[in-house]
C-alpha cells in the first residue's frame, strides 16, 4: 500500500513541477523594447521610458501593442524624500508626459493605468 502512495506521489510531484514549470511561458519576452524598464502586469508588458524631460510608457499585451487612445495614466515619481506626480495622455502608440522629471537611478516610480473596459493596473518601477 504505502508503495502505491509513493507512486502516486512522485507522479504527482512531478506533473506539479511540470506544470509550474511551463505557467508562466506566454511566447513573448519581457525586454524593453525602447529602452526603457520593463515590468509585467496581469499579463501585460508596461515599459517606462524615464528621461528629464518626458516620460512615456508602452504598453504590449503578450507582445502586441495596445491601442491606448482611450487610456490614461497617473504616475508617481520618488526620489529620495521628493515626491511628483504626473498624468500621462495617449500620444501616438504611448502614453506620455513632457517636462521636468528626476529621472535618476533608483527612482522608485508607480504608474496607475486605466484602459477602457479593463481593471486598472499598477505598474512599479525602479529607474537603471
Amino acid at each position: 500500500m504505502k508503495a502505491t502512495h509513493l507512486i502516486t506521489a512522485l507522479f504527482l510531484a512531478s506533473a506539479s513541477a511540470a506544470f509550474a514549470a511551463d505557467g508562466h511561458d506566454h511566447g513573448h519576452e519581457h525586454k524593453p523594447l525602447h529602452g526603457g524598464v520593463v515590468t509585467e502586469v496581469k499579463d501585460m508588458d508596461y515599459e517606462l521610458v524615464a528621461k528629464p524631460d518626458v516620460m512615456q510608457l508602452h504598453l504590449r499585451d503578450h507582445g502586441k501593442a495596445v491601442d491606448i487612445s482611450k487610456a490614461s495614466a497617473k504616475m508617481t515619481l520618488l526620489a529620495g524624500a521628493e515626491k511628483q506626480e504626473v498624468e500621462l495622455k495617449p500620444a501616438g502608440d504611448k502614453l506620455e508626459a513632457k517636462g521636468s522629471f528626476k529621472a535618476a537611478a533608483g527612482v522608485k516610480v508607480v504608474v496607475l493605468v486605466s484602459l477602457p473596459g479593463k481593471p486598472a493596473a499598477t505598474a512599479r518601477f525602479v529607474l537603471k
